[in-house]
């Protein structure tokens, strides 16, 4: 009778990157909100839009390199939860994902929703 092997422990790459995400976006959120006098929604743009920003330019040069990947959907998750301008300085700055539709897409959502969101909240 065959050996089963026991079921791998290892963590997609999807769960990996958006709990790193998640704690590296409240780590900035929490310390913007404690020493500026930002808004937290100001906050929590700046610190979605840099921890975006900084898993552009590492899935950039894992490109190159050969390595793991950060996978689409938390690159587009991450812009579609308020990384939007990390989304389009990691796309232009960084020169990363520019000729994948689907992120252009993506980003001009992303750019209207938090746009929209900005105007209702801080209109008048």
């Amino acid at each position: 009778m065959p050996q089963r092997r026991p079921p791998s422990r290892r963590r997609s790459p999807k769960v990996t990157y958006t709990v790193a995400a998640a704690a590296l976006w409240g780590l900035a959120v929490a310390g913007l909100v404690a020493l500026t006098d930002w808004t937290f929604y100001a906050a929590w743009l700046a610190g979605g839009s840099a921890v975006t920003l900084l898993l552009y330019a590492f899935d950039k040069s894992q490109s190159r390199a050969g390595g793991g990947r950060v996978p689409e959907l938390v690159l587009q998750g991450l812009a579609l939860l308020g990384g939007v301008a990390g989304g389009w300085l990691g796309m232009l700055g960084v020169r990363h994902k520019t000729r994948h539709a689907p992120f252009w897409v993506i980003m001009v959502l992303a750019t209207i929703l938090h746009l929209g969101i900005a105007w209702w909240l801080y209109r008048g």
